[in-house]
């Protein structure tokens, strides 16, 4: 990722429009803003999401509250809760998200 032609700004989120994107189950509403070419993300699960596909687009990615499960296509699961973060390069690892309680997370991609 490089961050090119940028100028200094600040995003309130909550004045951001939210959108809406159906799981498998539960849904999540995501708050986005796209800088060129790296689209950055406020989103929030619903407690019962589970996402629809498998993913293999690269994320920075910091759960802000809640608890999120992560389970990659090779079966490891991970768990991460407040104040946790991954990272994954695009193509690495295809991954998708689960929550049983709710999650809130900010996402760069």
């Amino acid at each position: 990722m490089r961050m090119q032609e940028i100028a200094f700004g600040t995003t309130d989120w909550c004045s951001v429009e939210k959108t809406e994107h159906a799981g498998a189950s539960g849904v999540a509403h995501w708050r986005t803003r796209q800088f060129g070419g790296i689209r950055v993300r406020m989103v929030e699960y619903s407690p019962g999401y589970l996402a629809d596909h498998w993913c293999s687009k690269g994320h920075i990615l910091l759960v802000l509250e809640g608890e999120l499960q992560t389970e990659l296509a090779d079966g490891r699961t991970f768990t991460l809760t407040a104040g946790m973060s991954y990272q994954v390069a695009d193509g690495a690892e295809p991954h998708r998200s689960s929550t049983l309680r709710g999650a809130r997370l900010f996402i760069v991609d």
